[in-house]
């Protein structure tokens, strides 16, 4: 009974929190907005800051998502092997997007593929997306939950470049997917890129990039290099807030890595639009909980 207790608990948190963003930026999101308004000389750059300002206080008064899209529920887990509802988490993040879908309201985006049927829920196959990591010797659990929009993330692109590309070749390759597709993302974007041995590692690592802070920088210091070169010349571009030009293109650029094949360099792109939706909490092992993306956060 007490464990039913505790999974009913903790569902009701999670889905909470996972309505909670869909209405209300987190605070780094927020404060690079801000500070991107100030950069601007351009009036209608000005107006279009103003008005996304503007659409997220009236979320937070009406209480209602920022955007009709609000895309697909993605769970981003590092969990302790001694979390003590580790075997059913899977089951909770499902129940806490069913009830999140109601509690929003969230537009419906499950699509079940072949069948073509929307579900109504926003669940699915697979559907809301678990990435996992297990930590030894923890017992609390670390969630990000986003919500990865059909013009933003989703429409990401991963390729692998022969080893004699380089670096440069990864450079060209976001310049190419910014250039081509980042007017529709909705910029001014975050920029997530990972750099690995094939498109499914290098994809993974470049939505772990969008879930971090904006301006956080990668510890290996080439790697930090590459994300202030490439932020500085995706500014360089000016698609301007709602690709309608200005002096920013991106809130930031992203990267994480990991080791590689000698002869293949894997890449991909996934891109945060301005109304950047997502959330970190930590739930410790007597369940009780910390918001970190929204500071003051009630939920």
């Amino acid at each position: 009974m007490q464990r039913e207790t505790e999974i009913t608990a903790l569902t009701d948190v999670m889905a909470k929190f996972t309505s909670y963003i869909g209405k209300r930026l987190p605070n780094d999101v927020k404060d690079k907005l801000a500070e991107l308004r100030t950069f601007e000389t351009n009036p209608l750059a000005k107006t279009i800051y103003m008005s996304m300002a503007d659409n997220q206080d009236a979320a937070d008064k009406l209480d209602r998502p920022s955007c009709q899209d609000t895309g697909v529920i993605q769970y981003f887990i590092k969990a302790g092997a001694r979390f003590p509802l580790l075997g059913e988490l899977e089951d909770i993040l499902r129940n806490a997007t069913l009830g999140a879908t109601q509690m929003g309201p969230l537009r419906h985006n499950a699509v079940e593929t072949f069948d073509e049927k929307n579900t109504g829920t926003n669940t699915g196959s697979k559907i809301p997306w678990l990435d996992w990591e297990i930590v030894p010797d923890d017992d609390s659990a670390l969630i990000d939950v986003y919500m990865a929009g059909g013009g933003c993330t989703l429409p990401g692109k991963a390729t692998v470049l022969m080893p004699g590309e380089g670096y440069e070749g990864v450079t060209d390759f976001v310049f190419d997917v910014i250039t081509s597709r980042g007017v529709n993302a909705c910029p001014p974007l975050l920029v997530g890129i990972g750099v690995s041995t094939s498109v499914e590692t290098a994809a993974r690592l470049s939505k772990r990039a969008i879930l971090r802070e904006v301006g956080s920088h990668n510890p290996n210091e080439n790697a930090a290099k590459m994300e202030q070169l490439l932020e500085e010349g995706l500014n360089e571009i000016g698609i301007g807030p709602q690709g309608l030009t200005g002096k920013n293109s991106v809130m930031g650029v992203n990267i994480e890595s990991s080791a590689r094949h000698p002869s293949t360099i894997g890449v991909a792109v996934s891109t945060g639009c301005w109304a950047h939706r997502r959330g970190k909490i930590r739930i410790n092992a007597d369940l009780s909980y910390e918001i970190i993306s929204h500071k003051g956060a009630v939920l």
